[in-house]
């Protein structure tokens, strides 16, 4: 699945049959298809140990979990340094057009066998300030590469830790410290099903404090609409009496045209503010950077007085002490 087409899905569903929606998003390499593999329980995501990453575009698939249907949306690296504005802006879009009525949980996912990079702390950054800072009320994290901490005999604590970078510590605390290991390696099926149990009991906790309210912004309410305004003008041409197939035909293609262009628009307007976004970023990045170098090379100057002020002080004693003796040696002659 994927891409802009126009969905059914997008009408009102009843709450008894509520699909509930999770995202994993990440850096390519973290694991992300590998863990939607882990949820739905088999291989539908392609995944593999790549430099390069396999994922392309937002994908999802559905499984029943407890009796709840569930949608696992994979989605290419949106934090990946190559990644630009255009491309996560088309990719943002093409995940609301799946998500359909909303985000139950976000899932963040970073490896172990990987450091927390600059680029995944900016990139958590633009998605804040594209979705605000809600976003963190829906988040959790999961590491992979649980089967390399087990083999060297070491928790998940042990790891966060040792020398946890600081943005990686503001996220646990935004989320509320909603984080788990991933396994996806594992070929036993009971702990396999134990992770995705834990997992799933954090996205309840999540609908918990929410008020059972999936995430949802302007984006979302846009979307739908135009969906929905779309779906209503094809039934409408549908059901017109007395124009030939040829015509019919062409007032769908105008309609699906015109839905088409509005989710350029919207892919464009979140490309406008990812771009802003990273600026305003940047920038900071500069000043701060500035202000550090401007706090080291006033801490070198205040130094160098220092240092000239303890030379200072050292001549003045030593011409004390110059003194002291003459005026000794002065004392005993006249003795």
């Amino acid at each position: 699945m994927g891409g802009n087409s126009f969905d059914e899905d997008w009408e009102l569903t009843s709450s008894a049959n509520e699909v509930r929606t999770v995202v994993s998003v990440g850096r390519t390499g973290n694991g992300k298809s590998a863990t939607g593999n882990s949820i739905l329980g088999k291989k539908v995501f392609k995944s593999r140990a790549s430099s390069v990453g396999v994922t392309s575009s937002c994908e999802s698939h559905t499984i029943e979990l407890d009796g709840q249907t569930v949608n696992v949306i994979d989605t290419p690296g949106l934090f990946d340094i190559s990644a630009g504005s255009d491309f996560v802006g088309k990719e943002i879009v093409n995940c609301i057009n799946l998500a359909k009525d909303g985000i139950h949980a976000i899932i963040v996912v970073f490896s172990v066998r990987t450091r927390f990079s600059q680029e995944e702390a900016t990139a958590l950054r633009s998605l804040q300030t594209l979705f605000g800072d809600k976003i963190y009320d829906y988040t959790v994290v999961v590491f992979t590469g649980g089967d390399e901490l087990e083999e060297e005999d070491q928790t998940l604590e042990d790891y966060l830790g040792c020398d946890c970078p600081e943005p990686l510590k503001d996220l646990l605390s935004l989320c509320e410290n909603r984080r788990l290991l991933f396994d996806n390696k594992t070929k036993d099926e009971r702990k396999r099903s134990e992770q995705v149990q834990q997992l799933f009991s954090f996205v309840n906790m999540v609908l918990s404090q929410n008020g059972g309210r999936p995430y949802t912004d302007d984006l979302f309410a846009e979307l739908k609409k135009g969906a929905l305004k779309l779906h209503n003008q094809q039934s409408q041409v549908n059901s017109l009496e007395g124009h030939s197939n040829k015509e019919i035909l062409e007032y769908k293609k105008q309609a699906k045209q015109a839905y088409d262009d509005q989710l350029k628009r919207i892919a464009e307007m979140v490309e406008s503010k990812l771009r802003d976004a990273t600026l305003r970023l940047e920038q900071q990045l500069a000043k701060e950077q500035a202000a550090r170098l401007k706090a080291e090379e006033n801490a070198n100057l205040a130094r160098v007085r220092s240092d000239k002020e303890i030379r200072e002080l050292r001549k003045h004693l030593e011409r004390a002490h110059e003194e002291l003796r003459k005026h000794g040696e002065n004392r005993c002659g006249i003795l």
